[in-house]
């Protein structure tokens, strides 16, 4: 299958634009999802601390690794600091954890997964700490990013970035980053296009994974209102007659304008077909007029925002 990718700088890796994603995957069948998506041809991993199943993506790969499916250097392994990790001393800590619950000699992508620090939790008390506790210990990006550029001397990480970042927040690390982030890791499907903040982070050279490419639909079993408010975009009547009209599924067609965007994808599913169904998007293209409509659907409906569940509106 050819790897159609996305070249990070400064170190000039390249990052497939196809990704699976670890979030929420529940423990017991994720080694078995993650060796499925594999075998389907995804080439980027999207894990982090908070999601709880590094262990389990660990075994994923090690048993693709071990079936000859794929060899270590073909992936691309991204994870993320948890916010109760933001001091330079708590830093390596949280990465070597994430490492060796992995099972990896380095990991290809390490972000700092919000921009908000909470108070240090010990691995002994609470692991992953997730949104427990909520005291916030505030922390300079710059002493974080300090020791994540560490990390990158190490040798056991290839590159680093941001997630969740504003473009004023990222103003602000590209002023004094001596190692540069990569990638800006966000929220992006067609209800939150984000269009200025990735034409901005592209500017300065960063590559863009997007999350939630679904929109509503990871957020509805979570009991958020917005997504419960809003048009699945699974029945978008615009979506549904390109669909029809490539013939592709609506799945399909949301992760081809955003890769057509140089947006990465990280979509999830626990069943096969979707899995394949979701890579099978190299085959086709949208027109000018196709893309201008998907942009058309911006609302902006922000789906993750911790305003609503943590109290703490980075985005106000």
């Amino acid at each position: 299958m050819t790897t159609h990718s996305l070249t990070l700088h400064p170190g000039g890796h390249k990052m497939p634009l196809l990704g699976f994603g670890t979030w929420k995957v529940p423990k017991d069948s994720t080694a078995e999802i993650v060796y499925k998506a594999i075998e389907s041809g995804y080439r980027l991993l999207d894990c982090a601390c908070d999601y709880g199943n590094e262990v389990q993506v660990g075994q994923g790969i090690k048993k693709a690794i071990e079936a000859g499916i794929v060899t270590r250097e073909e992936l691309f392994v991204t994870s993320k600091l948890w916010n109760t990790y933001h001091h330079k001393e708590h830093v390596p800590l949280a990465f070597n954890r994430t490492l060796k619950d992995l099972g990896l000699d380095y990991i290809d992508l390490y972000l700092i997964h919000f921009p908000i620090s909470l108070k240090y939790v010990p691995f002994e008390e609470r692991y992953p700490p997730e949104w427990g506790n909520m005291q916030q210990d505030p922390v300079p990006v710059h002493e974080t990013w300090a020791a994540m550029e560490e990390l990158v001397h190490s040798g056991k990480v290839r590159n680093i970035g941001v997630s969740n970042f504003t473009a004023i927040l990222l103003m602000d690390l590209l002023s004094y980053a001596k190692v540069k982030p990569a990638v800006l890791h966000i929220e992006v499907h067609p209800y939150l296009n984000n269009a200025d903040l990735i034409k901005f982070a592209q500017s300065q050279g960063l590559q863009i994974t997007g999350y939630s490419n679904f929109g509503p639909a990871s957020y509805v079993e979570l009991g958020s209102p917005a997504a419960q408010n809003a048009v699945p975009l699974f029945k978008e009547e615009r979506l549904s007659k390109i669909a029809a009209h490539h013939s592709k599924t609506i799945a399909q067609i949301i992760l081809r304008w955003l890769v057509q965007n140089k947006v990465a994808v990280i979509p999830k599913s626990s069943n096969p077909v979707r899995i394949a169904q979701n890579a099978d998007i190299f085959n086709f293209e949208l027109s000018a007029e196709e893309m201008k409509t998907i942009n058309s659907m911006n609302i902006p409906l922000r789906l993750n925002d911790p305003a609503g569940y943590a109290n703490i509106p980075i985005y106000a």
